[in-house]
């Protein structure tokens, strides 16, 4: 018996959010909004998500002892979310300085404080809430020897017990080794990230999604899921590849959209739905998460985002 429909692995951020009529060039200032600050951080936001709309799950990260772990603590609470393997200390809390045009586009970029002590180490003291859990999902705001030790874990199994599914977003963008990439299932990317981990190869500069989808099966994960922003998400799995398309909406702020997309994701495959059902409900909740402005605070429940 699982304990858990996901366990998340990643980071919690402190996120900083000015509104701008346009994101600065180099070397240029521009006037901004009234500073709003917001539970963030790619692990947490994909928490927040998935335990909104109904999931059981849990959070392994690390904040610091500071006004801003506290709120990270917090939200997550309010969520639902398990915190039990919130570390706290160590360094103060990852924050992301974010500027948001009128479009609803982003630029951010992450300090990433507290979340670059969460060691392989923290990992391993943790084996317990990896075994108790049907999904685990990984991002890159902690260190990549961090996510390995996950994979390492999830792959070894528990007392003769399979370890839980790998759900992988490469965000920020970084090089994976081969075993990482081995563990996807499925590997989470969007355009940019795509492209990042196809720059060695000609496809890479395709703009064709179902080339990407293809290229990337070819680096070894088990399936993949290219996100398309308002067009949907593309599924291929080796067996086929599968277009969803998003419902059209009015896009307000586009922060925490995919961790919203991808939480939703791991949760629906952690309670027994195939990828592509699986991905079917996440662009929902991702279409639902752009029309309202801020990250966790715009993330829907499940009635929000019931089918038709």
């Amino acid at each position: 018996m699982h304990d858990y429909d996901l366990l998340v692995v990643g980071s919690a951020n402190a996120d900083l959010v000015i509104g701008v009529d346009r994101r600065p060039g180099a070397g240029e200032t521009v006037l901004g909004s009234d500073l709003a600050v917001h539970p963030g951080g790619k692990g947490a936001n994909q928490a927040v998500a998935a335990a909104r709309l109904g999931a059981r799950t849990a959070l392994l990260a690390r904040v610091g002892d500071d006004d801003y772990g506290r709120l990270l603590l917090d939200s997550q609470a309010k969520a639902g979310v398990d915190t039990a393997g919130v570390l706290v200390g160590g360094a103060p809390t990852g924050v992301a300085l974010i500027t948001v045009d009128p479009s609803g586009d982003n630029s951010i970029v992450v300090s990433q404080g507290a979340n670059a002590r969460l060691t392989p180490g923290d990992v391993r003291a943790a084996a317990s809430l990896l075994a108790a859990a049907r999904v685990v999902s990984l991002q890159l705001e902690i260190p990549l020897e961090t996510v390995a030790e996950v994979v390492r874990a999830a792959g070894a199994g528990f007392g003769g017990r399979p370890g839980p599914r790998v759900v992988l977003n490469p965000s920020p963008t970084a090089p994976l080794p081969t075993d990482v990439l081995a563990a996807c299932d499925p590997l989470v990317v969007n355009e940019h990230e795509a492209r990042f981990l196809l720059s060695d190869a000609p496809v890479g500069s395709s703009d064709d999604p179902e080339e990407w989808a293809d290229a990337l099966l070819s680096r070894g994960p088990r399936s993949v899921v290219v996100t398309l922003g308002a067009e949907g998400a593309l599924v291929a799995d080796g067996d086929r590849t599968v277009l969803v398309p998003s419902p059209a909406v009015t896009a307000v702020d586009t922060t925490g959209a995919g961790d919203a997309f991808t939480g939703a994701l791991a949760w629906r495959l952690g309670v027994g739905d195939d990828l592509t059902t699986a991905v079917r409900f996440a662009v929902r909740v991702g279409a639902a998460a752009v029309t309202r402005a801020g990250a966790q605070a715009s993330f829907p429940s499940a009635e929000e985002v019931a089918a038709p």
